[in-house]
């Protein structure tokens, strides 16, 4: 048994609202000492409003009932969407786990059944590890001016990423 096999991969609900922002919250203050707080992010008070219910979604990484990683997809209409909230526990990081992989996996193929073509992302200078992450998994950086129109841009964001989703 593979140490990728020992969590789950399921949707999250307003339920586990506390559970994303005591995973997030830490990750983003402590770990990278990006000044985000949780008045910056209501969508964490309303996952269902703010992600499911508009068509998009969110899925939560379980070990033994412990949410240890998170991604989010905002539908933004024009047959593309955004990712946010892509989050894994410091000691669950790694291919060894391959948490994050699996998470993104599950994203992209919710994009090819609900026929999303693009997928863009914004992040931060220091988060070094996860931008080799979206490199890796086929996103090209982009420049803010290439963005579309509709990309729900979040203040902290520095840098961008596309994905063209291939049916």
């Amino acid at each position: 048994m593979t140490t990728a096999t020992l969590f789950t991969v399921e949707s999250l609900s307003n339920g586990h609202s506390q559970q994303i922002i005591d995973l997030i919250l830490p990750i983003q203050q402590i770990e990278f000492n990006v000044p985000v707080t949780l008045k910056d992010q209501p969508d964490l008070l309303d996952i269902e409003g703010f992600y499911t219910r508009p068509g998009g979604h969110f899925w939560g990484a379980l070990k033994d009932d412990e949410l240890v990683g998170t991604i989010a997809l905002i539908d933004t209409g024009h047959a593309a969407a955004a990712i946010r909230k892509m989050f894994v526990k410091k000691e669950y990081r790694g291919k060894d786990f391959g948490i994050a992989q699996r998470l993104l996996e599950t994203l992209i193929a919710y994009c090819r059944e609900k026929g999303i073509k693009d997928v863009y992302l914004g992040t931060v200078n220091v988060l070094k590890a996860a931008q080799r992450f979206y490199e890796r998994n086929g996103f090209a950086q982009i420049a803010i001016h290439d963005l579309p129109v509709y990309f729900p841009r979040m203040a902290a964001d520095e840098i961008f990423y596309h994905l063209s989703i291939q049916s």
